[in-house]
């Protein structure tokens, strides 16, 4: 019968079912061919069914071992063909029950992979553990099955579920914790019971360990006053570990590179000077002095103002005394360009520590890496996991320097790492770089990110390498958008624009947000072609030649997982084996089963939060009104300064000048720089 649904309209809804197998030749063909059994694709299916006629579903269920009389049918892709079938079967009771209460295809799917045959039984009993064991189900989906197995809407097991689902949310904002006032707040707007209820709970969390409470102090209007925190186990054991790892990296003996502890920094600086050919501002030796003589150290800066090359001369003053180094980044691209600059191999934070299913890593405190230094760039990435489990992985006596733009957004996930190093009472020593070299001065890229980076507009008068396409309507910045990158980008300047141009958007949402603008430039750079296999799914279209991004962390594929963020190209899409593979920005091919495929994202737009720790030639930047709450002065920074040659923006002159003039990007809660600060 026909019925509404509150999302999503007017839909068919099946009260009952049986299933009726086709009879006919060209049915059975139909069927096969359907996707529905990994192995058979339409040209595989015509084969077998040209063979065994009508019987071909008899001879599959029956005796399957006949798939091999079919010509070019090996005992591999029979062997495939017939644990496909079997598990089809294994799973309809499973998918019958789960599409009953309105879970969707994709997450029966999933939830049969993690539970097999009790997934039943756990859906039933314990539907809320379903949101921290199944990727792409949150507290909300679990919440909606709960309901429909009859768990009560003030059942305790609902709001403390609740209760840290609002926690991790407010993780996925960068907060470490919440204060535990307007933790309760928001998960009695989540959860919409009484507050009381939400309050004995939380107490019953505590005692039961399943979040913890520190009085901590928190800076307001009227100066620093105490809260109480709530944190997730995890975040709050990060903290505490982090700042006591720090210390007792600060305060071990320089024993890895005891050459530098007596140097004569004015004859081993002039001896650098002569092997580069270039003198070091006074800045920069203040910083190369304090990465080879201090355990741990932060340099930052903004662009064109010499980070990269003060790195390089850290490095080669390290290896003239024969230092053990050792090189990382957060992303695959930022790994391959200190690659470029050092001559030495770096490697991605999470190849580096070997980080396993689960998200442990094989390198820390008891297996520490073999390394007298430590570089990591583009450490404003780092959140406070991903930091924790680095520090821990750094050898007693070994030296750590963090390099980054303090002044870009801060990580995606919970914490803001590099800007507590920094601040004030912080016993992490630090240079911070301001002058603009002359070289940069003359890229408009590099004047204008430091102009948007003080409150100044951005000068486009006289730039040969940095433009503004002015448009008020939303949808037109769209459409001209696409016209930028597809064809008068590479028309003027002669670069590809698939591989040589991103477009950046400040949202996800809208016209000009990601998801669209993701669909109107797969259309005009890979578009449709006849005979040219793609697939569709969710609402989306995969093909050949598609620019991907990976929008979860994975650390069952490839040689050492892969992880949110990382950029691809898809080179191969199989319709028969119902697979394809992505050729990474770190050159690894990783093969994805189609029911995978909610794990990428195209990426010919994507937010400026998923462009951090990459470098383009070109960047399109739409700024439009629509946007207002996401214009922030250090999300225009971050977007600009991820071009090396080009910047383009697209939109309005009023969203620009809002970006430029709001400085007050959300405060994160975290307690990091207070535990150092204390120490």
């Amino acid at each position: 019968r026909w019925g509404s649904h509150p999302q999503y309209g007017r839909q068919f809804v099946v009260e009952n079912y049986r299933t009726v197998l086709p009879a006919t030749v060209q049915g059975i063909q139909r069927y096969l061919g359907s996707g529905l059994v990994k192995g058979i694709g339409p040209r595989m299916a015509e084969r077998i069914v040209g063979h065994f006629g009508v019987d071909a579903l008899d001879v599959i269920e029956r005796t399957p071992e006949r798939l091999i009389e079919v010509p070019n049918l090996g005992p591999k892709r029979t062997r495939l063909i017939t644990e496909a079938w079997e598990e089809q079967k294994s799973i309809k009771e499973v998918m019958v029950f789960l599409q009953g209460i309105e879970v969707s295809t994709s997450l029966a799917v999933r939830i049969y992979k993690k539970y097999g045959e009790s997934a039943i039984d756990t859906v039933r009993t314990e539907p809320y553990r379903l949101a921290a064991d199944v990727w792409g189900i949150g507290f909300r989906t679990a919440d909606t099955i709960a309901r429909a197995v009859g768990i009560p809407h003030d059942s305790p097991e609902r709001v403390k579920a609740g209760i840290q689902f609002t926690l991790s949310e407010s993780t996925g904002d960068g907060h470490c914790y919440l204060p535990e006032e307007r933790l309760i707040s928001e998960a009695v707007k989540i959860l919409q019971v009484d507050s009381a209820l939400v309050i004995d709970c939380l107490a019953e969390l505590v005692a039961e360990e399943g979040v913890v409470t520190e009085r901590l102090p928190e800076d307001g209007a009227d100066g620093a006053e105490y809260v109480t925190a709530v944190y997730l186990v995890p975040f709050h054991r990060a903290e505490l570990s982090l700042a006591g790892q720090l210390r007792a990296l600060l305060a071990a003996p320089a024993d890895r590179m005891p050459a530098f502890a007596d140097v004569d920094w004015e004859a081993a600086l002039g001896w650098l000077a002569r092997q580069t050919g270039a003198e070091l501002a006074p800045e920069q030796r203040e910083a190369v002095r304090l990465a080879l003589t201090s355990k741990v150290a932060v340099l930052t800066g903004g662009p064109g103002c010499g980070k990269s090359f003060t790195v390089a001369s850290v490095i080669r003053m390290a290896a003239a005394k024969r230092a053990k180094i050792v090189l990382a980044a957060p992303t695959g691209r930022a790994a391959k360009r200190l690659t470029e600059l050092t001559g030495h191999e770096a490697s991605t934070v999470h190849r580096l520590l070997e980080l396993k299913p689960g998200g442990d890593a094989s390198y820390d405190r008891d297996r520490p890496l073999d390394c007298d230094l430590l570089v990591v760039d583009e450490a404003s990435m780092l959140d406070l996991l991903l930091a924790n489990k680095l520090a821990k992985a750094v050898p007693p006596g070994a030296h750590l320097l963090l390099v980054g733009d303090v002044d870009q957004l801060p990580s995606v996930g919970a914490g803001q790492v590099l800007r507590d190093l920094l601040a004030d009472g912080s016993p992490i020593p630090a240079v911070r770089l301001t002058r603009v070299f002359r070289q940069a001065q003359q890229s408009g890229v590099v004047t204008n990110a430091h102009r948007v980076n003080t409150g100044e507009p951005p000068l486009l008068d006289g730039m040969s390498d940095f433009f503004l396409f002015p448009c008020d309507e939303t949808e037109e910045t769209a459409e001209l958008t696409v016209d930028i990158v597809a064809r008068r980008i590479p028309r003027r300047f002669g670069l590809d624009p698939r591989r040589d141009v991103q477009v950046l958007t400040p949202m996800h949402r809208g016209p000009a947000g990601a998801g669209n603008l993701n669909v109107l430039l797969q259309g005009a750079l890979t578009p449709s072609r006849e005979g040219v296999a793609e697939r569709r799914f969710g609402g989306r279209v995969f093909r050949v030649g598609d620019k991907v991004t990976q929008i979860r962390n994975n650390y069952d594929k490839g040689a050492n997982g892969i992880f949110n963020g990382t950029l691809g190209v898809i080179t191969r899409l199989d319709t028969e084996q119902q697979n394809l593979t992505v050729r990474t920005d770190e050159d690894e091919d990783i093969e994805y089963e189609f029911t995978e495929l909610d794990e990428l994202a195209h990426a010919y737009a994507v937010t400026v939060h998923r462009s951090q720790g990459s470098e383009y030639p070109a960047v399109v930047i739409p700024v439009t009104t629509s946007a207002w709450m996401m214009l922030q002065r250090n999300l225009l920074y971050t977007a600009i300064t991820r071009a090396k040659k080009l910047v383009v923006l697209v939109g309005s002159r009023r969203a620009i000048a809002q970006a430029v003039r709001s400085a007050t990007a959300g405060r994160r809660h975290t307690g990091l720089r207070h535990r150092l600060a204390a120490a």
